[in-house]
């Protein structure tokens, strides 16, 4: 090879590895900061291709999308010092590449530790603030609300950082203290279904009770009405008795006699023990017995 095709050659591979070094691209889901010997001179490159200095100008690409940094479980001591273990996640994102970079030089481990030991202080401070039943029911948008106020007003002003959400996944009690407050919480739903049963119970007792009046008092009403029909049926009955009587004496003693002797020979008997003259026979010894 010649000296001036080596030279050739030397140039374009320089022109080449310039180019190189000159040109560069911005994802959409990235920032970028251009720097000038250490100093920013763009604080947010707008996505797409572009050209630097080389060995001047330095860009810092960082991923703009959503990060998930999933906490450290601690400990944390509600307003009554009952120690509670928390775990929590935290959404975040680049909001300003600028302050993101030169506060923690776009370093996303140093930007998760950071963020870590904040939402601990945040937690820490809600749960002091408030009781178990509040922290884990009853107030548990309200403290996730202020937690994510205050953390997004230290994030945004301290590092560039945009947080989307902070959430609570687990609220665990101790170990040693669980086995104390299952317990307790056992005994205090023994206590309840006993007080249940005993209103069941008296309850129960008030219901037979007055199953039982009422029994007695529609018995009672039942009786006397059957009395009162029965009274009615005897008086009716009578009535016409005294009717068949008045009008033909002697047949009616007659009839009546004849239903003595078929009721009491139907019987099966075949001894009976009465006087020769008693007025049983007296249609069965008089020859002037009525005929049909």
């Amino acid at each position: 090879m010649n000296p001036k095709s080596l030279y050739a050659l030397i140039a374009v591979l320089i022109v080449v590895m310039v180019g190189s070094k000159s040109v560069y691209i911005v994802k959409e889901t990235e920032r970028a900061v251009m720097l000038r010997f250490g100093e920013i001179v763009d604080p947010d490159v707008s996505p797409g291709l572009h050209f630097k200095i080389p060995f001047v100008n330095t860009v810092k690409i960082f991923d703009a999308r959503v990060q998930t940094l999933d906490a450290r479980p601690q400990s944390f001591l509600t307003l009554e010092k009952k120690r509670l273990i928390v775990d929590s996640f935290v959404k975040w994102r680049i909001a300003d590449p600028a302050k993101y970079y030169t506060s923690i030089t776009g370093d996303i481990f140093r930007a998760s530790e950071r963020l870590s030991n904040n939402i601990e202080e945040k937690l820490r401070n809600q749960f002091g603030e408030r009781t178990v039943t509040e922290v884990v029911s009853g107030e548990r948008e309200e403290v996730m609300d202020a937690v994510i106020r205050d953390l997004s007003l230290q994030a945004d002003e301290q590092y560039g950082i945009e947080i989307i959400d902070v959430r609570v996944k687990r609220i665990d009690l101790p170990p040693e203290v669980s086995s104390s407050v299952y317990e307790r919480m056992r005994t205090e739903r023994e206590r309840e279904a006993r007080e249940l049963r005993a209103r069941g119970r008296e309850l129960a007792e008030g219901i037979r009770a007055d199953a039982d009046r009422q029994r007695t008092v529609i018995l009672a009403e039942a009786y006397r009405d059957s009395e009162e029909t029965r009274g009615e049926g005897d008086a009716e009955a009578a009535s016409i008795y005294a009717g068949a009587y008045s009008k033909n004496s002697e047949f009616y003693a007659f009839y009546r006699s004849l239903e003595a002797y078929r009721d009491t020979f139907s019987g099966g008997g075949d001894v009976m023990l009465l006087k020769p003259d008693t007025q049983f026979f007296r249609y069965l010894d008089d020859a002037n017995t009525p005929r049909r």
